[in-house]
């Protein structure tokens, strides 16, 4: 191939991946999006699980208290009727003791029940804000979701044969120059690798090229790029028919 057949195959390409861009741009955000409010919303459901358990566990521990008490309170009225039977003042020091100890017992689990309920009532309003952003997030995904399956409709089977297009006008592209030509795609957002002179500037950047450059370009001698921004700049009539339009 000559160069002039080298930069018309590139020019090529670059027409039909610029297509492929514009489709991908309508598609915007909307996949990344889709994607982000998915795993949002599964961090959020397991961190749901994981308070629903908390507040399981708390509630076990409730109960567990509650045992407690009631068997400090069986204590409790088994001392008191051993009062009844005390013999000397030492026998009833002693039960006395003990059932001070048991009083004191009760209210040790009372004052852990209602630190635990306290705990309780924290995690079940964080576990109500979990799903109702759950909620929020899954409409938000709904409506995402649907935005994204029209435009895959409407855009799908162009996108495809644009895709098998730019297969069959890469291969017409020499490997070295395919190779640098993805490494410029890669660089800059629009995807632009390939600019023409418009106003005597290049394409890609607006820079101006100086007339005697613009000359060589011209002349398709060689592959020339913008010194400023390292695209491949070819010449407005490169545009012609070309080697893939006949391919």
């Amino acid at each position: 191939m000559t160069v002039e057949e080298k930069l018309r195959a590139l020019f090529e390409l670059q027409k039909i991946d610029s297509q492929l861009d514009e489709i991908r741009i309508l598609k915007g955000e909307l996949p990344i999006e889709v994607r982000d409010l998915e795993d949002e919303i599964a961090g959020t459901q397991t961190r749901i699980k994981k308070i629903e358990a908390e507040i399981k566990d708390l509630d076990l521990e409730v109960a567990r208290q509650k045992v407690n008490v009631k068997d400090a309170e069986n204590t409790i009225a088994r001392y008191n009727e051993q009062l009844n039977d005390v013999k000397n003042n030492r026998e009833f020091e002693a039960i006395n003791r003990e059932i001070e100890n048991q009083r004191l017992e009760i209210q040790l689990a009372q004052r852990k029940m209602t630190d635990i309920q306290r705990a309780i009532k924290g995690r079940q309003e964080t576990l109500e804000q979990n799903k109702g952003m759950v909620d929020k997030k899954s409409g938000d995904l709904e409506v995402k979701r649907e935005e994204l399956k029209e435009i895959i409709q409407k855009t799908e089977k162009q996108e495809a044969e644009l895709q098998k297009k730019s297969d069959r006008a890469a291969k017409l592209v020499e490997d070295r120059l395919l190779v640098g030509y993805n490494k410029i795609r890669g660089a800059y957002r629009n995807g632009l690798a390939v600019a023409k002179i418009e106003r005597n500037a290049c394409g890609g950047c607006f820079n101006q090229i100086p007339p005697q450059r613009q000359l060589e370009i011209r002349q398709r001698k060689k592959v020339i790029v913008c010194e400023h921004c390292g695209r491949v700049v070819v010449d407005d009539d490169i545009a012609n028919p070309s080697l893939v339009a006949n391919a």
